[in-house]
């Protein structure tokens, strides 16, 4: 029994010399890593590089404060007007400028916009009421002269009828809400507006067209003259006494000038609004309407008076539009200078003559 339980265990000499192999075997691969390692040597000119980390802020909310951080990432402090003109901090992605352009075109554009055209009407309508309508001294002669050939009478009625029509489209656009809806009804002035809208995105390039075609067929003699200034002084003749003038007087030089200044203004911004991917700052668009409805208030209000002298306001003056003649004691008593350049004759002698005071 006691030989039994304290019998030494047996190990084979096949498992003593497996054991002793891998021993081998690993101290072997020891030595060859070690050697490697070893081996292994930087170059002579080799440096550390930096990796480029930096040093965070010295707090969790970084250098800036909060409030720096968002005005900042909204495009400025939302409460300053300067924005809308100003350069946008750096890091902005936002604009918030539309609430002064918003508060701009209903508290002054939509506002007041309507009023200087009828403003205009009224003061032409009282000067009609109290000097009515300026006579041809000495009446018609019967004897014409030519002031406009086809191209120049084509070129003004094609922008005329273009302007006409992206005018009535434009004041419906800009105040068919506060003017048509509460008297029509929305659903009529969401009609309209919208009938408006694609009437002037369809009719507004035409108006480029049209600008382009009238200032080369108009701008000969169009530049303002030294005898402008006595024009100026006697009020264009309008209250009386007779005002000298070349082939066109200062009233109509300066319509097509602000015609043309104003209408390229017009045209660029038509584009931007037309076309609003052109520009990255979406302040550029808030600017662009109100240059837009600005311009074309303006040029609506002139327009009054351009077609007051041409039709009922002044005789014979439709006749240049119409027909490409004018009467010679029309052109003698309204464009003197021009009459003497054309005919080589005398506008004073010849008026005399005649009797034309």
């Amino acid at each position: 029994m006691q030989d039994t339980l304290f019998k030494p265990a047996r190990i084979s000499v096949g498992k003593l010399v497996a054991g002793f192999a891998l021993l081998l075997v690993l101290l072997m691969l020891f030595g060859v890593t070690q050697t490697y390692a070893q081996s292994v040597r930087a170059p002579g000119n080799a440096v550390n590089l930096d990796d480029g980390i930096e040093d965070g802020p010295s707090n969790a909310l970084g250098d800036d404060s909060q409030s720096d951080f968002w005005r900042n990432f909204r495009g400025g402090d939302p409460n300053d007007i300067k924005q809308m003109i100003s350069a946008l901090p750096e890091g902005a992605v936002m604009t918030t400028t539309g609430e002064h352009w918003r508060l701009i075109r209903e508290n002054y554009i939509r506002k007041y916009a309507g009023w200087f055209p009828l403003g205009v009407i009224g003061i032409l309508l009282l000067y009609h009421l109290i000097k009515g309508k300026m006579r041809i001294p000495g009446g018609y002669s019967g004897n014409t002269l030519p002031r406009f050939n086809i191209n120049q009478r084509v070129a003004h009625w094609f922008m005329a009828g273009v302007f006409i029509i992206l005018g009535i489209t434009g004041l419906i656009i800009l105040l068919g809400r506060p003017l048509i809806a509460p008297y029509l009804g929305k659903e009529v002035n969401s009609i309209l507006t919208s009938a408006s809208m694609q009437g002037h995105n369809l009719f507004g390039p035409l108006f480029i067209l049209a600008l382009l075609w009238m200032f080369f067929k108009f701008v000969r003699g169009n530049f303002f003259q030294i005898v402008d200034l006595k024009w100026i002084f006697k009020l264009g003749g309008f209250f009386g006494g007779h005002v000298s003038s070349s082939q066109f007087n200062f009233g109509e030089k300066t319509w097509f000038w602000i015609v043309i200044l104003v209408g390229i203004v017009m045209s660029v911004t038509g584009i931007l609004l037309l076309f609003p991917w052109l520009v990255d700052d979406l302040r550029w668009l808030q600017l662009s309407t109100i240059l837009h409805a600005g311009g074309a208030i303006l040029l609506i209000s002139v327009l009054f008076g351009h077609i007051y002298v041409g039709t009922v306001g002044m005789e014979g003056s439709l006749d240049s539009m119409l027909k490409g003649q004018v009467d010679e004691n029309w052109a003698k008593a309204h464009h003197d200078l021009w009459y003497e350049e054309v005919t080589g004759k005398s506008a004073t002698e010849s008026a005399d003559k005649e009797g034309i005071s």
